[in-house]
């Protein structure tokens, strides 16, 4: 009997980062593999949402993308109050999607938060942004979005509308986060 030769699992942290509500463990819960870790509590008094329950630490799900390759991804809290967690949670990641939820009063204003929030962690060129509830709420445009980055210096980060309801779309995301890796790597 021959022994078969398995290469070893690489390894990749992804960071999910977006306003409350943006859908960032709703994404991880549809494209893990198994149990994700969740700490969802109730929302307190005075915060208007449509949601009730938010994220106060953190979510934390794997998911395989083809073979050899394990993403660790962890969702950040949305609230500004829990932003301190971003630093923890940033550390060491590979890279970074951010959520944006259209239908917010400045969602575009969310993204440049986020994208200021993860820069000492995670470089630009791993930064995808996922733009969501854009079938109610059409504006602000992809195009928009794009502009508005390239005005804060960091154009080229791909955007996408994507329904984090949909395991599809959830991993658009990812796979185009990972081929910004082998992109790096050519």
């Amino acid at each position: 009997m021959t022994a078969r030769f398995e290469p070893p699992l690489s390894e990749l942290k992804v960071v999910f980062a977006g306003s409350m509500g943006a859908g960032k463990t709703t994404a991880i819960r549809c494209i893990s593999d198994g149990t994700v870790v969740s700490t969802d509590v109730p929302i307190s008094a005075g915060v208007t949402d449509q949601k009730s329950l938010t994220t106060v630490g953190l979510d934390y799900g794997e998911c395989r993308l083809g073979e050899g390759l394990l993403l660790r991804l962890f969702g950040t809290p949305g609230q500004e109050r829990f932003e301190f967690m971003w630093g923890i949670i940033g550390a060491g990641a590979f890279g970074l999607i951010v959520l944006a939820d259209n239908s917010r009063p400045d969602p575009m204003g969310d993204v440049e938060r986020c994208l200021r929030g993860f820069a000492a962690h995670v470089p630009q060129r791993r930064t995808v942004v996922g733009v969501g509830r854009t079938e109610a709420h059409a504006n602000p445009s992809v195009d928009a979005y794009c502009e508005r980055l390239a005005q804060m210096g960091v154009g080229g980060v791909p955007v996408l509308e994507v329904d984090v309801r949909r395991r599809d779309d959830v991993l658009l995301l990812l796979s185009v986060l990972t081929s910004m890796a082998e992109a790096e790597h050519d």
